[in-house]
Order: structure tokens, then C-alpha cells, then sequence
């Protein structure tokens, strides 16, 4: 299809762009705005070339496109890259809020600019690669590659117990995936290949697909991070910068959604549908206790930390239904909730750099000298919730109606989710803009700058847009999520379980 091999030049465009930024001295302001420059310059580029390849999609299509292969050790390992309907979006998602993270840290990120540009730039290669590999071993160095620029970032630019998150956040991750490679071991052995199409159309034993399906669990739980693997999140949120925080929950936590549907569903269907009812009791203990959480909490940011949690509850809920509304669900909500919620945390940005505290109760009555801002605040917050008009809500109605297929009890348990997200929401909104203006710190806030607006009005409209109009994702995700469904339920007939499989 192209001349030239456009994964490539997308994945290791920011790594470039970092090696530009590299020998640059810094001697004052001139500097940091040169490094700013080509940090974000670099950053528009990729997601330029992005949409050459959203542009170049065939969505009839529900194999592997665009895609480049060269063998680098024999039998092994090969630099194989291409991307399908489920990883498109991703990648998409990714170079589209990168600019953002850039923009959003220009003002408020003034020591060790260059190395923080370098780190940003770092950890795009490594998350556009996770989403294009279609190797194992390639996969999984770009997967455990993104843990450093993410650590650097937490550690050197967060706040007051940043070394404590950082290192949590680390050890976490890294501990779930050293499974995952000896999963990855195992599997080598047994198929004789490292390359993921192939892996895909191989059936491992029923026995070995349990251990393997544990081993991958065990790292795309801490990644997602489902209970109760969950508590490095909030440490991690709130000491990370603002665009860390937006990474965090916006892209990172979604390579822990893309690995169930890359290699547990589609590589071990029948240990998916034995641990099913497992994953959906996690995921129900998550959407109800994390909401609970949420509502207890006085830091704005640990508020919306454990509201991502509870909505990966929904993702992981509707993934494993194993059906065409649970899965196209779940996918929607992992790009919706990649929208949201770094919205929010930019919004939670614009007040802290202004106030210099994430407290709610230090809040109150913003309404009065930011009207802008309470708008936007609102319609993110209304996202949130799933209201009815924002792009969160068409995930979490089909997640809900594809567990409803499965178990009614099920959909009523997820269900009460959508309540008290009103509940913590709603809650957090009232504390920090309604009210009279009363503290004296807050009179002379001002409403959103020219640079905020450029960061946060296309993400108001992108939200309400695929509220209303869903069908340009569901329009590239169709084809592949239904050959993946189709897959599995042959793989549960072959195997005798298509009955056990329904009934759960």
C-alpha cells in the first residue's frame, strides 16, 4: 500500500525528535522554548502521519494492515509492526493527546525541561510500538520500555512523595510483567514462534492455556489496574505532573484493556471463558467499591484516580461478555475514558497552577470568577457520569447491555456504578465551583488563558461529538472485533464449550 513504511516513521518519529532535543544546551529561557518547540512540533508531526494511516484504513478489512516485517534474529524474533481495528484507535488516541501533554506543561514545567521533553517524546515510541507490534518480544520491550520515561517522569518532576509513587508504580508493573515473559517463554516453546498472527492461529492445550491465561492476567490487571491490584494508581496520579497524569490514565492504562484483547481472549479462549466469572466479580467489586472510595476523598486528583479505576471495571466487564455489544463497549470506553478523563485531569492542571493545591476543600464558589472554566469542567464531569450526549455513555450503555446478555444480575450489580458516579461526581463539582466566593485567595483567579482554551475546548468537542455520533470508531473497530468473537466461539465449539460459554 505505501512506498514507504509509515508504522514506522509514526513510532520512532518522537524518538527522533528527542534526539534533536538531546544536544541542545540549556542557558535560559531562549533554550526552553526551542526544546518546547520541537518537542510539540514533533508531537503534531506524528500525529499527522497518524491520520495517514487512519486515512489508508480499510475498515472492511479485519486482519493486520500496513504491515512491515523484516526478520532480525531467525525463528525468533522479527521487527513485524502493523495495526487492525482495535489497535488503530489506540494509536490514534495516543499521538492525538500527546500535543496536549506538551502544551499543558509549558508554563508549568521549568526545571529540567529538555529532560522532560526527552522523556515525553520517549514514552510515545514505546506506546505507539505496544499498539503496533506484532511480535512478542517486540511487543513486550515496548510494553516494559514505557515503564522508564513514565518512572523518570513521576519521580523527578511530581510532587512531595513522587520518589515513594514512582518506585510503587515501578515495582508493581514490572512485578505482574515477569509473569508475562515466562508466559511468553512457554509459549515460544510450544509454537515454535514469537510472531502474534501466528500465535493467533494456533490452539494451545486447555491446560497450558490456563497458566498462560494467569501469567498474562497477572500483568494486564496491574496495567488496567483492576482491584485489588489497583493501589499504585492513586500514589502514582497524584504526585505525577498534570500531563503525566493525562498519560497515565488516558494511554498507559489502556495497554492493560488492548492486551486481554490481543493475546487472553483471542489466544486462550477456553481459560477466558473459565475465568470469566472471576474477571466479572472483580470488575463488579471495582465499579461498586472504587466509587465508594472515590466519594471519602479531599484530592481532586485521587477523587478521579478512583474513578478511572471503577470505569476500567466497565472495560473489563464487557470485554470478557465475549460479545459484539460488550466488547465494542469496552473498547469505546477505554477511548472515551482516554478523552475524559484527561480532560479532567487537565482542568484539575489549570486550578492547581494557579492555586498550588489539589484540596477540595480549598476550592469553592469558582463559578463566580471563572465561568469558562465551570462550563468546561461541567460537560467533562457530565462525561463522566455517562450522561446521556457525551461520548461516555455509548461505552458504558453497551457494556452494560452485552452483561446483560450474560446475567441480568450482572448488569444490575454494574449498573449501581453509573449512580454513584453520579454520586462522587456531582459531589466534587459542587464542593469546588458552586458556592459563594468566600475564600480570599480565590477573588482574584482567572478563567481559563488562550493556551488552556487551545488545550481544552477540542476536547470538548471531540467528547460531545462522539456522544452523539458514535460510528466513525464503531465504523474501523466492527470488522475485527466481530472475527475475534467468531474465533472464540469456534474455538469454545471445537473444544465443547460453546453451551458453558453462552451460559456464562
Amino acid at each position: 500500500m505505501f512506498d514507504f513504511n509509515i508504522l514506522t516513521i509514526t513510532t520512532f518519529l518522537p524518538l527522533v525528535g528527542a534526539l534533536m532535543i538531546a544536544p541542545i544546551t540549556m542557558d535560559g529561557d531562549v533554550s526552553k522554548r526551542n526544546v518546547r518547540n520541537v518537542a510539540l512540533i514533533t508531537t503534531v508531526a506524528t500525529f499527522f502521519f497518524s491520520l495517514i494511516i487512519w486515512y489508508n484504513f480499510d475498515n472492511s478489512q479485519s486482519g493486520f494492515q500496513m504491515v512491515e516485517k523484516s526478520e532480525w534474529i531467525p525463528g525468533f524474533m522479527s521487527y513485524h509492526m502493523g495495526v487492525d481495528g482495535i489497535s488503530m484507535l489506540f494509536v490514534i488516541l495516543t499521538t492525538f493527546l500527546m500535543p496536549f501533554c506538551i502544551l499543558a506543561s509549558w508554563e508549568s514545567v521549568d526545571t529540567r525541561v529538555k529532560e522532560y521533553m526527552i522523556a515525553f517524546l520517549l514514552l510515545e515510541t514505546f506506546m505507539i510500538g505496544v499498539f503496533c507490534a506484532l511480535d512478542m518480544v517486540l511487543f513486550y520491550i515496548f510494553f516494559e520500555a514505557g515503564l522508564i520515561p513514565m518512572y523518570l517522569i513521576i519521580g523527578i518532576w511530581g510532587g512531595k512523595r513522587r520518589v515513594y509513587a514512582s518506585y510503587k508504580f515501578f515495582l508493581y508493573t514490572l512485578l505482574g510483567s515477569v509473569l508475562m515473559l515466562l508466559a511468553m517463554m512457554a509459549m515460544y516453546w510450544e509454537a515454535g514462534t514469537t510472531d502474534i498472527p501466528s500465535l493467533l492461529a494456533y490452539s494451545f492445550p486447555p491446560e497450558m492455556q490456563t497458566w498462560l491465561w494467569l501469567a498474562f492476567f497477572a500483568s494486564f490487571a496491574v496495567k488496567m489496574p483492576m482491584w485489588p491490584v489497583h493501589t499504585w494508581l492513586p500514589d502514582a496520579h497524584v504526585e505525577a505532573p498534570t500531563a503525566g497524569s493525562v498519560v497515565l490514565a488516558a494511554i498507559l492504562l489502556k495497554m492493560g484493556g488492548y492486551g486481554f484483547l490481543r493475546f487472553s481472549l483471542p489466544m486462550f479462549p477456553l481459560a477466558s471463558a473459565d475465568f470469566a466469572p472471576f474477571v466479572f466479580t472483580l470488575s463488579i467489586i471495582a465499579i461498586i467499591y472504587t466509587s465508594l472510595v472515590a466519594l471519602m476523598q479531599e484530592d481532586i486528583k485521587k477523587l478521579i484516580a478512583y474513578s478511572s479505576v471503577a470505569h476500567m471495571g466497565y472495560v473489563t466487564l464487557g470485554i470478557f461478555t465475549a460479545n459484539i455489544y460488550g466488547i465494542q463497549g469496552g473498547i469505546y470506553q477505554m477511548l472515551s475514558h482516554g478523552l475524559v478523563s484527561g480532560a479532567l485531569f487537565l482542568c484539575v492542571g489549570v486550578i492547581y497552577d494557579r492555586m498550588h493545591t489539589r484540596e477540595i476543600a480549598a476550592y469553592g464558589g469558582l463559578v463566580n470568577r471563572m465561568p469558562k472554566y465551570a462550563v468546561v469542567f461541567l460537560i467533562f464531569t457530565m462525561a463522566n457520569v455517562g450522561l446521556p450526549g457525551t461520548s461516555g455513555f455509548v461505552g458504558e450503555f453497551l457494556v452494560l447491555l452485552g452483561a446483560f446478555k450474560v446475567n441480568t444480575w450482572l448488569a444490575f450489580f454494574a449498573t449501581t456504578g453509573v449512580i454513584l458516579s453520579a454520586a462522587y461526581a456531582l459531589w466534587l463539582y459542587r464542593r469546588v465551583v458552586f458556592g459563594s466566593l468566600e475564600k480570599e485567595s480565590l477573588k482574584s483567579i482567572l478563567d481559563l488563558s488562550g493556551r488552556e482554551k487551545l488545550i481544552i475546548f477540542p476536547l470538548v468537542i471531540l467528547v460531545i461529538f462522539f456522544g452523539v455520533y458514535p460510528s466513525p470508531v464503531f465504523d474501523v473497530t466492527e470488522a475485527s472485533v466481530q472475527a475475534l468473537i467468531n474465533n472464540y466461539q469456534a474455538a469454545l465449539e471445537a473444544a465443547g464449550q460453546g453451551s458453558t460459554a453462552a451460559a456464562h
